[in-house]
C-alpha cells in the first residue's frame, strides 16, 4: 500500500469522527473540571486559590458570552444566549460534516465541544462557570476563563494557523 493510498483512507468518516471525538473529549473534561472547583473543591465564588505564581483558581459566573459581552440580565436574555450560541455550535457541526482535512476537523471539534460545554452550563445553571485565572504580576491579560473557553480560543487559533499556511 502506497503512502498516497494510505492517505486516501483517511476517509471523511474518519475526519468527521475525528472531530466529534475531540468535541466530545473537550466536553467531558470541561464539564468535569467544572464539576471539581463546583462541587468537591468547594471552592466559593471570588475566592482565589494560588496555584502558581501566573495561575490561580477563582470561580466566577458569567452571565455574558466571551469576556462578559452580552450580559444576560434575564431569563429573556439567557435564553436568547442559548440560541445564540446553539446556532453557533450547529453551523460548526455543519462544518464539521463538511471538512476534509483531519486537522481541521479537530480543532473545529475544539469549538464545538467549548462551546456545549458552556451551552450546558448557561441551561443547568444559568450562567457559565469560570475559574482559571493566568496572570502576570498585577497584570491580567486574560479574564478569568474555563476549559471550555481554552478549547474555542486552540481550535480558533489552530484554524487561523491552518488557513495562513495552507495553499488552498
Amino acid at each position: 500500500m502506497t503512502q498516497k493510498t494510505i492517505l486516501s483512507d483517511l476517509s471523511t468518516n474518519n475526519v468527521r469522527g475525528a472531530g466529534f471525538l475531540v468535541a466530545l473529549l473537550a466536553f467531558c473534561f470541561d464539564q468535569f473540571s467544572k464539576y471539581y472547583v463546583t462541587y468537591p473543591l468547594a471552592l466559593p465564588e471570588r475566592m482565589e486559590i494560588q496555584i502558581l505564581p501566573i495561575f490561580q483558581l477563582k470561580w466566577v459566573l458569567n452571565y455574558g458570552i466571551s469576556m462578559g459581552f452580552l450580559t444576560a440580565g434575564s431569563d429573556v436574555g439567557r435564553w436568547i444566549l442559548v440560541g445564540l450560541t446553539a446556532a453557533i455550535a450547529l453551523a460548526v457541526v455543519i462544518l464539521i460534516l463538511r471538512e476534509k482535512h483531519f486537522f481541521s476537523a479537530m480543532a473545529l471539534g475544539l469549538v464545538l465541544g467549548g462551546a456545549i460545554g458552556n451551552i450546558t452550563d448557561r441551561i443547568r445553571a444559568g450562567a457559565v462557570v469560570d475559574f482559571l485565572d493566568l496572570h502576570f504580576g498585577n497584570l491580567h491579560p486574560f479574564l478569568v476563563f474555563n476549559v471550555a473557553d481554552a478549547a474555542i480560543s486552540c481550535g480558533v487559533a489552530f484554524l487561523i494557523l491552518r488557513s495562513l499556511w495552507s495553499k488552498n
